[in-house]
């Protein structure tokens, strides 16, 4: 006879059907407030990026929270420095597209293409 190995299986906590309804409903609400704020133009301009953001970040809270189970394990270390790290790259993708999109308009409503491309060969020094 042949030893065979012990597996020993660990239940981890994972959401119950409640929670992960609740946090489906949760994103999806969200997900219409911010069709609702874009489409009724409740802000504009840098007003509704920034409250655009806003509920995006509260968003991914509510889905670390209910279908990741962020903070429900024994052990949270490891998942929290791949947690930070990933907030950190998104942190800087995010503010560093803003950044660069405010510091790139050049307001092309008013401009026709030739006064545009004028502006733009002054500004960059040709």
């Amino acid at each position: 006879m042949s030893a065979r190995p012990v597996i020993s299986h660990h239940e981890e906590s994972h959401g119950s059907f409640k929670s992960y309804t609740a946090g489906f409903v949760l994103s999806i609400t969200l997900t219409l407030l911010a069709y609702a704020f874009a489409s009724h133009q409740v802000a504009r301009g840098w007003g509704l990026i920034y409250l655009l953001a806003v509920l995006a970040v509260i968003q991914l809270f509510i889905q670390l929270v209910f279908f990741l189970h962020l903070g429900r394990e024994s052990k949270p270390r490891w998942n929290l420095t791949v947690f930070s790290f990933a907030l950190m790259v998104v942190v800087i993708v995010v503010f560093g597209t803003l950044w660069i999109m405010k510091n790139l308009s050049y307001d092309h409503h008013t401009l026709s293409p030739q006064q545009a491309s004028q502006y733009l060969v002054k500004d960059e020094g040709y």
